[in-house]
């Protein structure tokens, strides 16, 4: 593959960057132009360059494998994979009517391109570059991918909860062996274009999947060393879910700098660079937590402003970055925040004692902490909880508390996720699949099914990029969609479920939420 970080075709096509580091400009008319990041080839030809679809509209392949390969006789079967827009019965471009294509917008069938493509100004040396670089974008030998198995890992950090990676574990051998089962019997060809097109690696849907458990250990500083070993003795196609604790940073960056896509890791504190690619998440986690809890501290429905918040986490757990991203999105705002590690031995109620009571209290703490929180702080102050952390609708929390307390709760409520819900559990109730944490279960289960799902569309157009803009562009017609009231991703984006809610317990004994305010994205 090529390196799109020091290469003038990749430039070009990714960012609209020329060699010259001026931006690229293109025109659809004389009305309509575009340059720099507007003007990248990737953002219509995807960075696999196997295209997309707009509306109605294929945008067609573009690697060198479906440009410049020559024709077939009209019922003779194609050596190339199946994807959307192909044109398989097209004259094969040479190195010079393809510049024509790019320049004047005229085909190699002297047919004028759809409206949709600019007609780009490059110089001789850039578009040398360019047309280098679509010809090495085909991937012949796809990593992980064997003649006779499709090889995936999911990842587990050492600080990861043991009960939720119990349940997770399961959910994932169950998911595989059963659809292993499945793949029985020879592929089917497939019809494109009036023709065949078959690339002899249609077994790709009956191949088995295996998975491979990646266990780290030790500090974060050394993860990144083993998961290159794992990676070196074992290649996979992609990384599916996954298990962490406070901290998935190095995980996320081996995965961008290896080019493995990392689907939907069970992580409380993702990582969000605008940049990446590879890895796709559900929820911004705390993170989205804490605007959830910004939003309704500084714009309260009742009462005025909080001037003082006071927060507590437990060092070395998710909710210190939680803090710390509340904290920040209150910065600016004439709001003082205070951020404490409980001490080991010490409550959170002993903590506020010693001090005058803030406006708003926020507590990133686990249901351990939360059953021995004592009395509840003074009428005046607001409380603020992480649902994420503390249990969601389990919360543990004295009743007192519990009739205070608003929870940022970024899924979709209890009784409005039930049918969705229902259905993973009557798989998990098929499979005798205990339930250790319902929550993590169910986005294990989730993140199978979209891979599945996503495979069986790609047919054999296998590829590691390809894989991800699939995943994005079929995520919105996903039904069954677990915790979340919809899926949805644009390119170039990395969570799933946009939003949340703050909640409140109905009373002070039951589970039963009710929400302060209608589905927020902040």
């Amino acid at each position: 593959m090529p390196d799109p970080n020091n290469d003038t075709g990749a430039g070009i096509y990714l960012r609209g960057t020329a060699s010259s580091g001026q931006a690229v400009a293109g025109s659809r008319s004389a009305a309509s132009k575009v340059q720099g990041t507007a003007a990248a080839c990737a953002n219509c030809h995807q960075r696999s360059g196997l295209g997309s679809r707009e509306g109605r509209s294929f945008i067609p392949p573009i690697t060198g494998r479906y440009l410049f390969r020559p024709l077939t006789q009209v019922n003779k079967d194609f050596d190339l994979p199946y994807v959307e827009g192909m044109r398989p019965d097209r004259p094969p471009y040479t190195d010079a009517t393809l510049a024509r294509a790019i320049r004047e917008g005229v085909d190699s069938q002297d047919k004028p391109l759809s409206y949709l493509m600019p007609r780009y100004e490059l110089g001789e040396a850039d578009m040398a570059a360019l047309v280098g670089y679509l010809k090495q974008l085909d991937q012949r030998h796809v990593p992980g991918i064997s003649a006779t198995a499709l090889h995936f890992a999911t990842i587990i950090t050492p600080d990861a909860d043991p009960v939720k990676r119990r349940g997770m574990l399961e959910v994932l051998q169950q998911f595989f062996a059963a659809r292993n089962v499945r793949q029985l019997g020879a592929a089917p060809r497939i019809m494109g274009q009036g023709k065949s097109v078959y690339a002899g690696t249609l077994e790709m849907e009956h191949r088995r999947w295996e998975l491979h458990v990646w266990e780290l250990a030790g500090p974060p500083s050394d993860w990144q060393r083993q998961l290159d070993q794992f990676l070196a003795s074992q290649p996979v196609l992609a990384v599916v879910s996954g298990l962490g604790g406070s901290t998935w940073a190095p995980v996320h960056a081996f995965c961008e700098r290896a080019a493995v896509p990392c689907l939907f890791p069970n992580v409380e504190v993702p990582v969000d660079q605008q940049r990446d690619f590879y890895s796709l998440y559900f929820t911004r986690g705390v993170m989205l937590e804490a605007d959830l809890m910004a939003d309704a501290i500084l714009q309260p429905e009742e009462g005025g402003k909080a001037r003082t918040v006071r927060q507590f986490y437990r060092p070395g757990d998710s909710g210190a970055a939680g803090a710390a991203a509340l904290a920040a999105a209150l910065k600016g705002h004439g709001v003082e925040v205070t951020s404490q590690a409980l001490v080991p031995g010490r409550t959170v109620g002993e903590e506020l004692s010693s001090s005058a009571a803030p406006d708003a209290l926020v507590l990133w703490l686990r249901p351990r902490d939360m059953a021995t929180l004592g009395a509840a702080p003074a009428a005046g102050t607001a409380v603020y909880l992480s649902g994420l952390l503390g249990g969601l609708e389990g919360a543990p929390l004295p009743p007192d508390w519990r009739a205070r307390a608003q929870l940022a709760y970024p899924f979709d409520l209890p009784d409005r996720r039930r049918v969705r819900v229902d259905f993973v559990l009557g798989w998990f109730r098929m499979r005798k699949i205990p339930i250790v944490d319902l929550q993590v279960q169910t986005d294990t289960y989730l993140a199978c099914g979209l891979l599945s799902e996503t495979l069986s569309h790609m047919v054999d157009a296998l590829g590691r990029d390809y894989l991800v803009e699939r995943m994005q562009s079929m995520l919105e017609h996903r039904i069954v969609t677990g915790y979340y009231p919809r899926l949805a991703m644009a390119t170039g984006q990395r969570f799933a479920s946009k939003g949340g809610y703050l909640v409140h317990f109905a009373d002070g004994q039951g589970s039963r939420l009710l929400p302060d305010q209608g589905w927020k994205v902040p």
